[in-house]
């Protein structure tokens, strides 16, 4: 493969090489703060708090985590939606050099024990809707202590009187605390931004425990250091030479617990010196676009389903709304199809460019030019420094020329040290400083990458990551349920859809609806199937293993009859 074919087709003023600064990831909140203080840091239904208040509040509160015990290298775990609750805590925590493990608010009993267990989380800080299902399991864990917050404390005031009258009680977000559980806010207050601890916290440090499939399906913690967080950033500040630092306006909708939100959204537009409308149900499209009328935000980080969501919403089509302000989009998480991006950018003005990343590079490798050519069904090209390989699939080191089609290979300055706990898997995922990425593509001869096939069997409904082997397994489970089988299928919607094939036990009855609700129990609702069907039994190897991708040709073959 030629030398980086790539470089030749980056927009003009994108370079191909950086210097990265060697400082924690929260100096930017700092620098942020000195030169836009009364600018927005986030907005969340009419409420604001600007970059000084939110790094003062955010020196408090780590001197409050500190008096908790808190210490560098700590693990604590954050169970928020995208409110300003999420940056408080987040920054907080860093600034103290703990170690933030961003948990989906999403999650079922059974996932939060798992994760918290695995990364050693003994302080978790949530939301207050989410307080009595960590009670629940709290016995179940190494969690000590919990710091909690209420939504309505990231609202102005009249809307905090009308929420605490009309919904907290029915919403669940009125809890008492129990045991030695402290609210955030008060503990923030107890002490002034003076009192924050000063710790020695080198670029080189981890500052993130981030959850992923990773690229063989068992869920690992992905260890992420400043120095690799902070490169990305630089990387897609780099790319895009449309923003100005300090005039822009992020849309806050991909979740902040994942790092494509955490990275590309709050930690870029904090960079950036841009403000972030929170957004904490993207499922709520009206509420989206109420917030892109009012705000008028200028980048909008996402995913094709919602996009798409968009493009095709009666309040859009009719001229309803005016989305003119967006400038900049990038998309992940699954293909983009060129007509939710030729429609999208109709409708707005703007640019929606697709890109690719994982959580072992938190997050960005890949993106379509902003202002150059952007390849239909392309991932687009290298960001400046990372290295990329397309190897043999069979024995994973001849590597392929252009056109080839083989395994992605990444190098670069914001791959992980690891996964946490997983020698084994780290050597497997990281040889000679190589990422096996675990997908699918080729190279084309200027340089741009095109996904053949995505992560071995990994489901993507709306963006959202779902491991068929977990959906198995909770199914598996079912006293009436013999054996079972799950893959991805198409769906208009989201893209992808998680569909389960069941064979049942002998003389045993399940409808579809019974295993919907057993799943429901044990599962967040995106990885609940949307489709089950009946079978007497599953296509299998010789070994016994069942054949997933001959599920999907079955339904496919059922759905084109």
């Amino acid at each position: 493969m030629n030398d980086r074919p790539w470089v030749a087709h980056y927009d003009d003023g994108v370079p191909a090489t950086i210097d990265y600064p060697a400082f924690p990831l929260h100096k930017f909140l700092e620098e942020a703060a000195e030169k836009y203080p009364n600018k927005p840091c986030t907005i969340f239904n009419g409420a604001e708090i600007t970059f000084k208040e939110m790094n003062d509040l955010t020196d408090s509160l780590a001197a409050g985590f500190a008096s908790l015990g808190v210490k560098k290298g700590d693990r604590v775990g954050i169970f928020i939606p995208n409110t300003p609750q999420f940056v408080m805590a987040y920054y907080g925590l860093l600034k103290l050099g703990a170690v933030v493990v961003a948990t989906n608010p999403l999650y079922t009993e059974r996932e939060i024990i798992h994760q918290v267990n695995d990364a050693g989380v003994e302080l978790m800080v949530l939301m207050t809707n989410n307080y009595e299902k960590v009670k629940a399991i709290q016995d179940q864990t190494k969690i000590k202590r919990i710091v909690a917050t209420n939504i309505k404390e990231a609202l102005p005031p009249v809307l905090r009187v009308l929420f605490t009258l009309l919904r907290e009680k029915k919403a669940g977000f009125r809890v008492t605390l129990r045991d030695n559980d402290v609210w955030m806010m008060d503990l923030a207050s107890q002490f002034q931004p003076s009192d924050r601890p000063q710790v020695d916290i080198a670029s080189d440090d981890t500052v993130l425990f981030q959850y992923s499939g990773g690229t063989t399906g068992l869920s690992k913690g992905v260890v992420a250091t400043h120095r690799g967080c902070i490169a990305n950033m630089n990387q897609i500040s780099a790319w895009n030479t449309t923003f100005v630092d300090g005039e822009e306006t992020v849309l806050m909708a991909i979740p902040l617990y994942h790092a494509y939100g955490m990275v590309v959204g709050m930690n870029y537009g904090i960079m950036k010196g841009a403000a972030l409308v929170m957004i904490p149900d993207p499922r709520n499209i009206k509420d989206l676009l109420d917030n892109i009328q009012k705000y008028r935000p200028t980048m909008f980080p996402g995913v094709p389903a919602l996009y798409n969501a968009i493009n095709n919403h009666p309040d859009v089509v009719s001229g309803k709304y005016d989305l003119g302000s967006i400038k900049f989009c990038l998309s992940g998480s699954a293909p983009l199809l060129r007509e939710t991006k030729e429609r999208f950018e109709e409708i707005t003005g703007g640019v929606l460019v697709e890109g690719y990343g994982l959580s072992e590079a938190p997050v960005a490798t890949h993106c379509n030019p902003v202002l150059g050519e952007n390849r239909t069904g392309s991932i687009g090209l290298p960001l400046p420094d990372v290295e990329c390989r397309v190897v043999d699939l069979d024995d994973g080191m001849t590597v392929l020329e252009q056109g080839e089609v083989g395994e992605l290979l990444i190098k670069g300055p914001q791959v992980m040290k690891g996964y946490h706990n997983m020698p084994t898997e780290t050597m497997n995922t990281l040889r000679e400083g190589w990422l096996y990425t675990g997908d699918i593509v080729y190279m084309d001869e200027d340089g741009f990458f095109f996904i053949v096939d995505r992560k071995k069997e990994l489901i993507k409904p709306g963006g959202f990551q779902v491991w068929p082997r977990e959906v198995e397994e909770i199914i598996q489970d079912h006293p009436a349920v013999l054996e079972v089988g799950v893959a991805g299928i198409p769906d208009a919607n989201s893209g992808e859809a998680v569909k389960a094939w069941v064979v049942l036990k002998e003389g045993q009855i399940a409808s579809a609806d019974d295993i919907r609700a057993w799943c429901k129990e044990h599962l967040a609702g995106y990885k609940v199937p949307k489709q089950i069907d009946f079978r007497d039994e599953l296509p299998k190897t010789t070994v016994g293993k069942i054949l997933r991708r001959e599920l999907v040709r079955i339904h496919k073959e059922s759905t084109d009859a």
